[in-house]
């Protein structure tokens, strides 16, 4: 079966994200706040960035239709964190992504998630729109008018 984002793996897209930031991280490393902040301000984004995870991966196994984008949805998801975001567990992984920047004390981090934000936004989250839109048009389009893409 063919995956709905056009073989674009959403979690490889974020990894590849991370790495990059890393690397640059390691290469010229820069400070992004005081070093007391860090720990804290990126443990909290990364718990929170969990909790989302498992609430919208438990969200979307209660209602019977599957995670991963190379199978095929059953239902539209409007319980849970999908009443407040089309999109939590990517916004999950940018939280993620967050709080490891702050969590190593990181700018490149973020820097190196406003592509993958952008790509999603761009490529992948408009292809699910469409799957979304023609295999449950009564459904999709209402739910797409009242809860936000990211927030």
């Amino acid at each position: 079966m063919a995956d709905i984002r056009g073989g674009i793996r959403p979690p490889l897209v974020y990894l590849g994200a991370i790495a990059l930031g890393l690397l640059l991280h390691f290469a010229w490393p820069v400070r992004l706040v005081p070093p007391v902040a860090s720990v804290p301000l990126g443990a909290t984004a990364v718990l929170a960035a969990v909790a989302l995870f498992i609430s919208a991966v438990r969200t979307f196994r209660n209602a019977g239709t599957p995670v991963p984008g190379n199978r095929p949805t059953t239902a539209i998801v409007r319980t849970g964190p999908y009443r407040y975001s089309r999109n939590p567990i990517y916004l999950a992984f940018s939280l993620l992504q967050i709080g490891i920047a702050f969590w190593l004390n990181s700018p490149w981090l973020l820097v190196t998630l406003v592509p993958a934000v952008a790509l999603m936004s761009l490529v992948v989250i408009p292809r699910e729109e469409q799957y979304l839109e023609t295999r449950f048009p009564s459904e999709y389009l209402p739910y797409k008018d009242s809860v936000r893409r990211w927030l």
